[in-house]
């Protein structure tokens, strides 16, 4: 199957696909240029420029607003667009958040990268609300380029990908929601693509963008890969997410970071593809 190019190249690095109907529909971030990005129902694209690279948006529960990981801080808007909190840096100068999600607990999980790509710098970072408090927790380390992360729709797994591991993992998740043990799930060979950005199908499918593969891969629950879906004219393809009103169409961010200044004239484009399994539906944070 080939995906169709739903808009214009509107991104340099486009990220963090997510979709929510409280919203409007679909968002998604130009990470290194720091903006949030709403892709309106007839193509229109309203972008919200954040002033710092942002690595997700998430929808909170308790207003209309959002939720975004920029650079080195959680932080939160109202629906006007505007920031009405930040918690203080949580990542050291030389790093940066990179993708994250909601947790069934309402807690979102990001992880992080370091500028210069260094194995093993990275971490996974939980913010959490008690009451009219905010924390941030530190769950874990040893990671180098972290990237997709998505929860099952019975809140048993996770799938996770390390992208230099050229793995997507799984892990058990405990009854309060907390990642529990990891192993290997699926090893992407290495010609097919790098696994980045993915996310889960209610059947416990696993959706994974390949940078620099093209396109996107379907596992089944098995982990067995059952269908391919290619993203044309594109190579570096980094996020996925089930989204429209049945969450049954594939919406496909790419990149054009790098990239010669008239090379892949599509690169930054979002794209679509339809799904024969519906997503689940968007976790929110608990805030």
């Amino acid at each position: 199957m080939r995906a169709e190019q739903l808009t214009d190249s509107i991104t340099y690095h486009g990220e963090g696909a997510v979709w929510h109907e409280g919203w409007g529909g679909l968002k998604l971030v130009d990470m290194l240029a720091g903006d949030v990005l709403t892709i309106g129902a007839d193509g229109g694209v309203d972008r919200l420029h954040t002033g710092s690279p942002v690595a997700c948006v998430v929808r909170p529960r308790a207003s209309g607003g959002f939720v975004v990981v920029t650079e080195r801080e959680f932080t939160l808007w109202n629906a006007a667009g505007e920031n009405e909190w930040a918690s203080e840096p949580v990542v050291e100068e030389g790093l940066r958040f990179n993708e994250g999600t909601c947790d069934p607990a309402g807690r979102l999980l990001c992880g992080t990268l370091a500028y210069g790509i260094v194995e093993g710098a990275a971490s996974m970072y939980r913010l959490e609300v008690d009451g009219d408090d905010r924390a941030v927790t530190r769950l874990f380390g040893g990671l180098t380029i972290s990237n997709g992360l998505g929860f099952t729709a019975d809140g048993s797994r996770a799938y996770y990908a390390d992208t230099p591991t050229q793995r997507v993992d799984v892990f058990q998740v405990g009854a309060d929601a907390s990642l529990g043990v990891r192993r290997p799930w699926v090893v992407v060979p290495k010609e097919t693509g790098s696994p980045d950005g993915l996310c889960v199908d209610s059947a416990g499918g696993v959706w994974v963008a390949l940078w620099g593969g093209s396109a996107v891969h379907h596992y089944d629950a098995d982990g067995v890969l059952d269908e391919v879906v290619e993203v044309p004219g594109v190579t570096q393809v980094t996020s996925c997410t089930l989204g429209g009103p049945d969450l049954r169409t594939l919406y496909i961010t790419t990149s054009r970071e790098g990239l010669p200044a008239h090379a892949e004239p599509a690169a930054g484009a979002v794209f679509a593809a339809p799904a024969a399994t519906p997503g689940v539906p968007t976790l929110e944070f608990a805030g």
